[in-house]
Order: structure tokens, then C-alpha cells, then sequence
């Protein structure tokens, strides 16, 4: 096999797209540090930033497949994955997520010292939620936790200190993701009951956890809103809160307890486009005056 073909291999394995997610809050972080310590700022930081997450994404996804890969085998819809396809074996996979959390320790060491000592746990927020639905509805909760992680360690990053208005849009981002994943699990409702599998879709039923979702996407604009009252943003931010607003509503107009069949446009399409939308508009509102 050709390293073009298997750097393309572990891409899908860890679904590399699915960074958009997160990333551009971690480069909200990076902005509020550069902004309030404009000294601080280095491009190195910058890097070894972009580094940290896409390495603590790498390993977190690669350790979810690894550990379900006997449930993705059972799976119609996960059946094709990497792993359970024999695309990438369960070694090689296992080997992959250790590279990415020693990348990652030493991105953080190469940051700030805080960063360095509390990779551990991070790391441990991320890799422990492949592990929740095994025993609670709210895993959920637990995803959106340890992508919450991504300002409040950018910030860190930069300044070596925690700021409140960081940990504000890290809480947007744990309501944020936890709702969205609500919709998409919505997919494997049945599959997960039958194999005694967790989830608010299982626990509350379709209708309820479309509920659920709208509840934390709810708290979820309010987050943004209090964030930007905090931080005194400007003309651009509040353009950029109202787009970001206005998909978190759009998508829940397009997922329907009789209609599930625009799940993924609703995930990834409006999802992504949100995040890179509101971070363009944010970074802009810190650095435009």
C-alpha cells in the first residue's frame, strides 16, 4: 500500500474533516490570548497549537473505532469502516492513537507548562467517552466536554492563565456538540437498544430527544450571547452570533421525528459552516475596531 493510500486510510479512520468542528473555537482561544497578552503572541504557539488538536482529535477517534469495532461490525451503517473492513487492523490502529497522544503531550510541553501538565487529562476526557455509552445517556455530554477543551486550552496556550470569557465559549461548545450529537445518534437508535447501548435516543425515544437537543441548543445561544455581553464584542461578533444562531434553528428544521433523512445535512453541512461562519466573525470583531 502507497503512503498516499494510507495517510488516506487513517483520514477516513478518524474522519479528519470533522475537525472544522472544533478547530475554529480553538482559534477563538488562540485570539482572545493574543489579543489580551498581544506580547505572548508567537507563531510557533500558533502551530503547535493547530498540533494539539489535531493530534487530541486523532487519538479520540481512532480510540472510539478501535474500542467499537465489534460493535461497528455488527452495525449496517458502520460495517464499512476502516477497521471492521480490514482496512486498517486493530494494532495498527491502536498504534496510531498512542503516536497521536505522545504528539500531543509534547505539543503541550512546547506550549506552556500548564498545558503540559494538564494533558493527561484531557486526554483522558477524550479517550474516556468512547467508553461512556456502555453505561450512561449522557455521553453525549461527555463528547461536547472534551471539545469544549479547545478555547479554554488555546487560551492557555498563549497566556498560561484561565479567563473566564474562554471557558464561556467552551461551554457554547459542550451544548453545541452534545446537541448535534443527540440528532446524529438518532441514526443508530435501534441498533443501540438491541446491543443494550446508551443514549438519549434510546433513553428518551426520538421525539424526545430531538427535545433534548433543541433544550441544549437553547443554552447553547445563550452561552454565545453572554459571551459576547462579557466581552464587549463589537458590530462583527454579533453578526457572526446571529448566523451561528440561525443554523443551530435551521437544522432543527430539518430533522423531524417522521423525517430523519436530512440527519447528515443537519450534522455536518450546518454544524461546520456555523463553526468556521462564527469564528471568521468573532477573530474578526477582536482584531477590527
Amino acid at each position: 500500500m502507497s503512503v498516499a493510500q494510507s495517510i488516506k486510510n487513517y483520514a477516513s479512520l478518524v474522519k479528519f474533516s470533522h475537525t472544522i468542528f472544533a478547530m475554529p473555537f480553538a482559534l477563538i482561544g488562540f485570539s482572545l490570548g493574543v489579543h489580551h497578552h498581544p506580547n505572548f503572541f508567537a507563531w510557533s504557539k500558533l502551530l503547535f497549537v493547530i498540533l494539539c488538536m489535531i493530534t487530541a482529535r486523532n487519538a479520540a477517534m481512532a480510540f472510539n473505532r478501535w474500542l467499537d469495532a465489534h460493535y461497528d461490525a455488527q452495525n449496517k451503517r458502520t460495517a464499512v469502516r476502516e477497521i471492521p473492513s480490514g482496512i486498517i487492523n486493530e494494532k495498527n490502529a491502536l498504534w496510531f492513537v498512542i503516536v497521536n497522544c505522545v504528539l500531543f503531550c509534547g505539543s503541550a510541553y512546547l506550549l506552556q507548562p500548564i498545558c503540559f501538565y494538564l494533558s493527561p487529562i484531557a486526554l483522558f476526557v477524550i479517550l474516556f467517552y468512547s467508553y461512556t455509552k456502555r453505561f450512561t445517556a449522557l455521553c453525549h455530554l461527555v463528547l461536547g466536554l472534551g471539545l469544549s477543551l479547545a478555547p479554554i486550552g488555546a487560551y492557555l496556550a498563549v497566556t498560561g492563565q484561565f479567563h473566564a470569557l474562554p471557558i464561556v465559549f467552551g461551554c457554547a461548545v459542550l451544548t453545541w456538540v452534545a446537541g448535534f450529537d443527540i440528532v446524529y445518534a438518532l441514526q443508530d437508535q435501534e441498533f443501540d437498544k438491541s446491543l443494550q447501548l446508551n443514549s438519549i435516543p434510546v433513553w428518551l425515544g426520538t421525539k424526545g430527544a430531538i427535545i433534548a437537543s433543541i433544550i441544549l441548543h437553547v443554552f447553547t445561544a445563550a452561552f454565545i450571547i453572554y459571551a459576547g455581553s462579557i466581552g464587549q464584542f463589537g458590530f462583527w461578533y454579533w453578526i457572526g452570533a446571529t448566523l451561528f444562531i440561525g443554523l443551530l434553528i435551521y437544522q432543527h428544521l430539518l430533522v423531524k421525528p417522521n423525517d430523519l433523512s436530512k440527519i447528515n445535512l443537519a450534522f455536518f453541512t450546518t454544524n461546520g459552516i456555523g463553526s468556521v461562519t462564527f469564528s471568521i466573525f468573532v477573530i474578526a470583531s477582536i482584531f477590527i475596531k
